[in-house]
């Protein structure tokens, strides 16, 4: 029996139209997620497949590194790898773990603390002190380079580790604050409170409360001074003059004088400076993008 109802059939119709722009929506969201991996995947070959062209050219030696540069090494000469850390590789690097590491502890502690203050006390002049401490970010480490020569050597300090720790920290410190305090005005006030109700005094909150909450800024902050710091080069090339005071960027410098005929150990040298930023990225890497997203909530 057929059912000529206008209602059902205009019922059927629009089952039919629903189902059809669900099929269509799939398909459109699966050729989007689809284009989206693609374009990622090629994004993520651009930047992973140079860094391990470097760790394999490394291994490799200088007939090898000319005669078959996109391909596998023949010989894999893990020797190398040694060479450059006993050419001088290991001493610049210990030297740039014991800078980077005292840089990034001093900026987290003074910068932390310096946040917290300015995002929870009002005083007279609150405003004026931010804008003096965030001027920092305008000035050029290139302009301060000269003035900086001369007033460490005038006060003992040239030639020294604290050459190089004391600058990187008063040029990292502005930056640091800026997002450490953006994120610490997002943390709810009424936990404070709670706090100091329970007998906890300011220094207490802070420690306790303020800074495991703001462990993921505290964590991109450390990981970008790291990365400043690790990879600064002007500084560290005018303040020390010592080779055995030299970090990774100036030692490469010297490796390739010494070594201007021996492309393997050069590149196994470049290999071992790069890799500590990769795995400290790797490990904060959730860290970092939570803290940089929640801090920006606020300013």
């Amino acid at each position: 029996m057929i059912n000529n109802n206008p209602v059902v059939k205009t019922n059927k119709m629009s089952e039919i139209r629903t189902d059809s722009s669900r099929i269509s929506m799939k398909i459109k969201n699966c050729i989007f997620q689809s284009a989206v991996l693609v374009w990622f995947g090629i994004f993520s070959l651009i930047i992973i497949y140079p860094i391990i062209w470097l760790g394999l050219s490394g291994l490799k030696s200088n007939a090898d590194f000319f005669l078959n540069t996109w391909s596998l090494p023949e010989e894999w000469l893990w020797g190398n790898y040694q060479a450059a850390w006993d050419a001088g590789i290991g001493r610049f690097f210990l030297n740039s773990v014991f800078i980077t590491v005292s840089s990034v502890i001093s900026v987290l502690l003074f910068g932390s603390m310096a946040a917290y203050g300015l995002s929870r006390f009002q005083f007279k002049g609150q405003n004026i002190l931010l804008v003096v401490i965030l001027s920092g970010l305008m000035l050029a480490p290139q302009v301060s380079l000269i003035p900086l020569y001369k007033l460490l050597q005038a006060i003992g300090l040239y030639n020294t580790y604290w050459a190089l720790i004391l600058p990187y920290v008063a040029f990292q410190l502005p930056f640091a604050i800026f997002l450490m305090r953006s994120y610490f005005l997002s943390i709810p006030k009424e936990l404070e409170e709670s706090a100091i109700i329970d007998g906890c005094n300011i220094w207490q909150v802070y420690w306790h409360i303020i800074v495991p909450m703001g462990k993921p800024i505290i964590a991109s902050c450390a990981l970008l001074t790291a990365m400043n710091v690790w990879n600064e080069f002007m500084f560290a090339l005018v303040f020390v003059e010592d080779s055995a005071l030299r970090t990774i960027p100036v030692g490469l410098m010297n490796l390739r004088s010494q070594l201007n005929t021996n492309f393997g150990i050069q590149l196994a040298g470049l290999a071992i400076s790069a890799l500590p930023m990769i795995i400290a990225y790797i490990i904060f890497q959730k860290q970092f993008v939570r803290g940089l997203s929640a801090g920006s909530v606020k300013g």
